[in-house]
């Protein structure tokens, strides 16, 4: 069994619930404390965090414009999921190429993959330098630098 991290004190899904509650589409308060182990006592506290309290705001501006969707529900579940990769990738009892799949996916999640915008063919950053001797026409060879031809030289 892996072991269980928790890395705030209050979890994203509850700063959902909690936004739902307050715009009259989600459960009642006293089965949100029982769902996720809560007290009043912790609901005062985080309500006080202004973390939590953009959180709460920011869920249920989006519930307002656009209603509880899938995608809406979809988001909190996958930030939540977070913490279960992060369990995963750091678990001694996980292989190295499950690893290596959360660690790619994750990645590509958060939008941290390299662009590879340059059509195909065109090397990304490298440098053309033209040298003109002051004639009317261009008779010199130009010469071209890249990052692929740096590093085959």
């Amino acid at each position: 069994m892996l072991p269980d991290h928790n890395y705030t004190k209050w979890s994203n899904r509850l700063a959902f619930d909690i936004a739902l509650r307050l715009e009259n589409s989600g459960e009642d308060i006293k089965e949100i404390m029982l769902r996720h182990n809560v007290t009043a006592q912790h609901i005062a506290a985080y309500s006080k965090d202004p973390l939590f309290q953009n959180k709460v705001t920011a869920y249920r501006d989006e519930i307002r414009d656009k209603g509880v969707t899938f995608r809406i529900k979809a988001k909190a579940q996958a930030e939540e999921l977070l913490k279960t990769s992060w369990v995963l990738i750091h678990s001694p009892d996980v292989s190295a190429a499950v690893k290596a799949d959360l660690i790619k996916s994750t990645v590509k999640w958060a939008g941290l993959e390299p662009k590879t915008d340059a059509p195909e063919g065109v090397g990304g950053g490298g440098v053309r330098i033209l040298i003109n001797l002051g004639g009317g026409t261009v008779s010199a060879p130009l010469i071209e630098a890249s990052a692929e031809t740096a590093d085959a030289a």
